[in-house]
């Protein structure tokens, strides 16, 4: 089908390596050429060794679902003619051990938050179903075994 790519580039640039007092802070560069400050979160290494004001892998897995269920609900609300003006979501993802006793991404909730506009809205029903189609086409939420779950925020009507 395609193929992706990404780079992760860290250098010890001097630091004492054995101590494991390390910088974590990395670079993060994807194939169109953005570079993105990347770090372990400092969760799971503390500050000075983490940058909490880089991205963190979690962080990154949690954003790369959001933004697939995204893109995909929009492609599916053009293709029947809803407008959306504005989409918000403020993904949250639970860390914890899992069957195997190992830490992972044990949830990953999205609480989508959709405004459209138009002389046609969709019912909440037709959303849901939006939503529906969109996780179960997303690639992201097809390649993962963290449950994700869908919470849309509707606004007042």
């Amino acid at each position: 089908m395609s193929e992706h790519s990404s780079e992760v580039i860290w250098a010890r640039n001097g630091q004492d390596f054995i101590d494991n007092r390390y910088s974590r802070k990395h670079l993060l560069r994807f194939d169109g050429g953005i570079e993105v400050a990347g770090s372990s979160s400092p969760h799971v290494v503390p500050i000075p060794m983490s940058d909490a004001a880089a991205i963190d892998p979690e962080e990154a897995f949690i954003s790369s679902i959001s933004s697939c269920h995204m893109l995909w609900f929009l492609s599916i609300a053009a293709k029947q003619k809803f407008c959306v003006d504005r989409y918000f979501d403020k993904a949250i993802g639970v860390m914890a051990k899992n069957l195997d006793g190992k830490v992972a991404m044990s949830v990953v909730t999205l609480k989508p938050e959709v405004v459209f506009s138009g002389e046609t809205l969709p019912t909440q029903d037709q959303i849901n179903k939006m939503h529906h189609q969109a996780h179960e086409a997303c690639f992201i939420a097809n390649s993962i075994k963290t449950e994700v779950r869908l919470e849309p925020i509707y606004a007042d009507a």
